[in-house]
């Protein structure tokens, strides 16, 4: 299941099959050190995007067959090739990173889910390609699910984001904002009056919606990889409903999946039922 702060990411899990374990840990190794490079420690914004435009370098080198002297990269070179995955979708999520780094606000929801097509959907359609079951509908699925529990995370991690960013990192589209009367500033002073709640109401819809749109993947996969998508997908719905419990109150409380609730969650999805 998804570990530490990138959720968005199942990390060698014991519902993978073991042949998939060290491509799925050396996946997980690019994207988790490319996204720190974009969120975490004391860089400068230009230092972090010559640790991004590095690894676009190395990318560079795997798709032209050239060697490198780096240890992550020999290993993502083999597991690219032996699995055949397309090299676009590493870069897709090093755009989303130096993205991160460079817009802290989104005009609109589209706006916002062509930076999810790029941050999570990316993670799905490399997992499948991995099961050798990349199909469009398939992968259409998958981006209904990686992008809804991107919401997921970044409603989760409102005020988290906040504190990102000298000038605020605001995930929610901006014209929502506005059309429920809320402002940046009502971030910034954690205000979690009645247009608030409405607003954050809005936003755990359309993520559900979305989720159960992606959900059917769940039951089309067989075996463990079926299992595994079938937690994550239970898992996202039940923090969706965490949130509305506190009335989108993520300034004071961050809801997330106790021991208990995974207890709940996982009898249930980890049989395959219609």
């Amino acid at each position: 299941m998804p570990v530490e702060h990138y959720e968005n990411f199942p990390v060698a899990s014991l519902l993978l099959p073991r042949r998939l374990r060290h491509p799925v840990e050396v996946i997980y190794a690019f994207a988790r050190s490319a996204d720190d490079f974009a969120d975490e420690g004391d860089f400068s914004d230009a230092e972090r995007i010559g640790k991004l435009n590095a690894y676009s370098a190395e990318l560079d080198k795997i798709d032209q067959a050239k060697p490198t002297d780096s240890p992550l990269f020999q290993a993502l070179a083999e597991v690219i090739r032996l699995h055949r995955l397309p090299i676009s979708l590493f870069r897709d999520l090093l755009d989303a990173f130096k993205q991160d780094v460079t817009q802290t606000q989104y005009a609109s929801f589209d706006e916002l889910m062509d930076y999810c097509r790029r941050s999570a959907d990316p993670i799905g359609r490399l997992i499948l390609h991995l099961y050798q079951t990349a199909t469009p509908e398939k992968l259409t699925l998958s981006d209904q699910i990686c992008s809804s529990l991107q919401l997921i995370n970044h409603w989760q991690d409102v005020a988290i984001d906040w504190q990102k960013n000298s000038v605020g990192r605001v995930y929610l589209p901006q014209d929502d904002l506005i059309r429920f009367g809320i402002d940046n500033a009502d971030i910034a002073n954690a205000t979690n009056n009645h247009a608030w709640q409405q607003m954050m109401r809005f936003q755990t819809d359309r993520a559900r919606d979305m989720m159960l749109a992606g959900a059917p993947l769940s039951y089309q996969m067989s075996g463990r990889f079926g299992a595994e998508l079938r937690l994550i997908v239970a898992g996202g719905l039940a923090i969706l409903d965490k949130i509305d419990a506190v009335n989108g109150d993520v300034f004071r409380y961050r809801p997330k999946l106790s021991k208990w609730d995974w207890f709940k969650i996982g009898p249930p999805a980890l049989l395959k039922f219609k």
